[in-house]
């Protein structure tokens, strides 16, 4: 291995180094005033290195001094002051033993990387020092002359690293090698690599070497011993498994398929904090107080969220601020409510939420460009909801929430319980939070479109399908969905199909009253429908919502 050669004495310690492992420094004695202190420096300490550069040190820097001044960074480099020259006459030794902590990144802290650092940084033996220096005196009356002084030695026991002593059981060593290695092989290689070993009714006790610092855990053993015998002596075997089928529910629906149906839709997944600023969050949730974090991150990261709306709607702003007018976003998480008998006190649960803003459509010049609107989100949620559950098993529902917009906010309804909302947010809502422009929101249970309604196969008619249309007149008040659903409901086994097509006020309609065109689909699997069929179900229908509704047939 080269080395650059310096001059005898730093030659010699660089090649005990070298040979040993060991780094060394020499010092000229001349130069030391009093005797040798190991300390840590004093904050923006100066010392003189030996390549001309002056380092002004850290207070967590080790340091070799004398009783006046500091002389080399311990471990990494000696001073100028104090190193030998071609007027030296007599040379002090330092062979030492420095923890790797205190010598890991110092050099780099310095803009310097040595040798001695490096070594000291991975770890040196502990119980080479002594011998180091022997060798090193050896070479220096050799090569140099001279008289040479006892070793003075200082140790502290209680700092330096233990030999550990490792249990290597029989069986560990066969289950992780996959291979039996007969005991006296197992002893040997052990001995080999220095460890003192006892053979016992489960194995061996191994106590590592102290150049083995790496030797901590079961697992070093196994590996050495596999390493030393070679692995390419272990006799190759096929693992012996069975096959299980995973059990697999058809009707889960999993939230990958809800996010993949978004994400085609045109939608970018956020994931935002669960902890909110408590203030904005009672903008949305009023009336419930939430979970005060007692050490937060930040005053306006204080509360655990009660909802998913606040931190989309922050991250639409954020956007916004940033030259991205359209935005179209969704997030699942949880909430965390407040619970007595919960466990922990907090009742949590799964939520998918999605907020729209902007145009409808990317910018393009074959396109009109045309704002988002409550029935957008409301199509896109709807797809979701199809996913999980029949058309018959949701609806929404007119409803009003602290948040949104009065007379454009729904409840959204599976198999009869109230589940979520989605609605346009509330004009006041929209200035607190600096929004620009209108923004349309939803929140749903994720427990309630967990699961889905699994397909039966139904036999498409021959028969041709007749479509009627109806245009009944009710109060502007009257949910035009309700109506929809009345229609279904009494249309009897030949109306398959019951949509609203057109909402109309104005000129021919009474003034508080609005017209709903409804687009009737009838057929049968049987037979084709005669007319009178066909005006039956269409009678039974208006019959029916003329009594809910007090709806009549516009002319």
């Amino acid at each position: 291995m080269w080395h650059p050669l310096y001059r005898p004495v730093v030659d010699i310690t660089n090649y005990v180094m070298l040979e040993q492992g060991q780094p060394m420094h020499a010092f000229d004695l001349s130069k030391i005033e009093g005797g040798i202190v190991v300390r840590m420096a004093e904050q923006d300490e100066k010392l003189t290195l030996l390549d001309g550069n002056e380092a002004k040190l850290n207070a967590n820097t080790l340091v070799i001094a004398d009783h006046n001044k500091a002389l080399a960074i311990a471990g990494v480099f000696g001073g100028e002051d104090s190193g030998v020259t071609t007027e030296t006459t007599d040379v002090l030794l330092e062979s030492a033993f420095f923890a790797p902590d205190f010598i890991r990144g110092r050099a780099r802290s310095y803009g310097l990387h040595t040798d001695s650092s490096m070594r000291f940084e991975r770890g040196v033996d502990f119980a080479l020092q002594h011998k180091a220096m022997e060798r090193a005196t050896e070479l220096l009356v050799e090569i140099c002359g001279g008289d040479v002084a006892p070793i003075n030695g200082q140790e502290f026991a209680d700092n330096l690293p233990s030999q550990n002593k490792v249990e290597l059981r029989r069986t560990k060593l066969d289950r992780l090698l996959g291979y039996a290695i007969p005991d006296a092989d197992v002893v040997e290689i052990l001995e080999r690599l220095g460890c003192d070993v006892e053979t016992n009714d489960n194995g061996w006790s191994a106590v590592s070497p102290s150049w083995r610092f790496d030797i901590a855990i079961e697992e070093d053993l196994v590996e050495e011993v596999g390493r030393i015998f070679g692995y390419n002596n272990i006799p190759n075997q096929a693992p012996i498994a069975s096959l299980t089928m995973n059990d697999h529910q058809e009707a889960a629906q999993p939230l990958k398929r809800v996010r993949d149906l978004l994400v085609d839709r045109g939608y970018h997944e956020a994931v935002t904090y669960s902890f909110v600023e408590p203030e904005q969050q009672k903008l949305i949730v009023p009336d419930v107080e939430p979970l005060i974090l007692p050490f937060p991150i930040s005053a306006e990261m204080s509360a655990m969220r009660l909802q998913l709306l606040q931190g989309l709607l922050n991250t639409v702003v954020y956007n916004q601020k940033r030259q991205q007018p359209r935005v179209r976003l969704f997030e699942s998480g949880l909430r965390f409510i407040p619970e007595v008998g919960a466990e922990n006190g907090m009742r949590q649960e799964m939520m998918l939420a999605g907020v729209i803003s902007g145009s409808r459509s990317e910018e393009h010049w074959d396109i009109e460009t045309n704002t988002v609107d409550f029935f957008d989100l409301k199509g896109d949620l709807e797809a979701i909801l199809e996913l999980t559950c029949n058309e018959k098993a949701y609806s929404f529902s007119a409803t009003k929430h602290p948040a949104l917009h009065p007379g454009q906010a729904a409840a959204i309804i599976v198999d009869g319980k109230e589940v979520g909302v989605i609605g346009t947010v509330h004009p006041e809502l929209e200035r607190k939070f600096g929004l620009n422009g209108r923004t349309i929101v939803f929140e749903i249970e994720w427990s309630a479109i967990d699961t889905r309604v699994l397909p039966e196969a139904v036999a498409v008619s021959k028969f041709p399908a007749n479509r009627r249309d109806i245009a009944l007149v009710v109060d502007e008040n009257v949910a035009s969905g309700d109506v929809v659903a009345a229609c279904a409901a009494n249309g009897g086994d030949l109306l398959t199909d019951a949509k609203l097509f057109d909402v109309y006020q104005g000129k021919g309609v009474e003034e508080g009253k609005k017209s709903l065109a409804i687009a009737l689909t009838l057929q049968s699997v049987e037979r084709t429908l005669e007319e009178a069929d066909i005006a039956s179900a269409v009678d039974a229908v208006v019959t029916a919502v003329a009594e809910k509704f007090d709806a009549t047939l516009r002319d």
